[in-house]
């Protein structure tokens, strides 16, 4: 749910969960429009806290199964993941590797070897927009936790922005089997863009490999996975807001749906990412907290909201956020290429970039040819 300056943040608020065949606009941070009073009586649903923000989950429990066993086996799980890849626990493994010295290396687990493997990808064909490495230049742009007109009116010079830039390398981590080492002082690793991701489907492997639980639904601070069909017996399906500024979860307007394919294995992994929630206008123009690692600078001009569905939460939380650092003439042009399935929402013809776009009206939706095979339900 998460752009890049969701390595420093985890909740994107910008997809809803509903199972109904008309869209209701729920935020998925906080409300599923399936909750417990809703459910049928074979159908569970679960929350908990993770990785700054919150998990929730709808299934079908088998016969015999322990609900309390199954929650504990997914929290778990979860400490599991954030005890190696959490930045914000001292001890965690990937906090230890941002504090060593160059050439020192330490082990990892299977965790996080995944989610290096998985950055490795998307970094290399998005040329570099995904890159885990980048948050020096976050810092020094000053968006780390939040993001105000006062930086942009004095932001850092092209010696400060080099410095930061020369520490954004991920190439210069290196992974030799089970451990990894840094080449240079000061390169530290963020995984939280994708790291929402890989935890949806760490849960969804729990339901599915450990209670052979077919029917779900799993979504972390607005990363999905979906298996089966929902209590109505129905595929599920995702609601995309559009991205209003300064929308409530009372008042956001859904703008697109995507229906989980009954073919494709009969499961669907999603993400979206948006940078409506933390943008400023500034001389004109609408600049993001989300940094673009190829240049150093604030993007102008990308999409508000970029949704993605891929082979796996993982990928599609760690594309949402490439695509959601380009602009948006190159987020498309590399989804088209690279066979990406994205939905993006971008001004309607004609809207001016610094109108008051408070209508659902002022947006578009365009989707890559692979995306929309999907919605015809195509895919294979």
């Amino acid at each position: 749910m998460t752009n890049l300056a969701q390595f420093s943040h985890y909740n994107s608020p910008s997809s809803t969960i509903t199972n109904k065949t008309i869209f209701g606009a729920i935020g998925v941070a906080t409300l599923l429009s399936l909750t417990a009073c809703q459910q049928t009586p074979d159908y569970n649903y679960l929350s908990g806290e993770t990785m700054g923000t919150s998990y929730h989950i709808s299934y079908q429990l088998p016969e015999g199964a322990d609900e309390v066993a199954i929650q504990s086996a997914i929290d778990e799980r979860l400490q599991q993941i954030n005890d190696s890849m959490s930045t914000y626990q001292d001890d965690a493994t990937i906090s230890k590797f941002n504090r060593l010295a160059k050439d020192t290396p330490i082990t990892i687990d299977a965790d996080f070897s995944h989610v290096m493997e998985v950055s490795r990808q998307v970094y290399k064909q998005s040329g570099g927009a995904f890159d885990p490495t980048v948050m020096p230049l976050i810092e020094t742009w000053g968006f780390g936790s939040t993001m105000t007109v006062e930086r942009l009116q004095s932001p850092p010079n092209a010696a400060e922005i080099a410095q930061a830039r020369a520490l954004v390398d991920f190439e210069g981590v290196i992974q030799k089997d089970q451990s990894i080492y840094k080449t240079k002082d000061g390169i530290a690793l963020d995984f939280s863009a994708v790291a929402k991701g890989y935890g949806v489907d760490v849960i969804a492997d729990v339901l599915k490999n450990s209670y052979q639980i077919r029917n779900y639904m799993v979504e972390i601070g607005g990363e999905v996975a979906t298996s089966g069909v929902s209590s109505q017996q129905q595929p599920w399906q995702i609601a995309i807001d559009a991205p209003i500024e300064g929308s409530t979860v009372s008042e956001r307007q859904t703008i697109a749906a995507i229906r989980q394919p009954i073919i494709n294995g009969n499961k669907m992994a999603l993400a979206t990412s948006g940078n409506y929630r933390n943008s400023v206008m500034f001389a004109g123009k609408h600049y993001s907290h989300t940094i673009d690692p190829t240049t150093g600078e604030p993007i102008v001009g990308g999409a508000p909201s970029v949704t993605v569905v891929a082979e796996s939460v993982a990928h599609a939380d760690a594309w949402a956020t490439a695509l959601t650092a380009m602009p948006y003439a190159k987020a498309l042009k590399t989804a088209e290429k690279q066979n990406i399935a994205a939905l993006f929402i971008i001004l309607a013809d004609g809207v001016k970039a610094d109108a008051a776009t408070d209508n659902i009206d002022d947006w578009q939706v365009v989707q890559t040819p692979a995306m929309e095979t999907l919605r015809s339900g195509q895919a294979n």
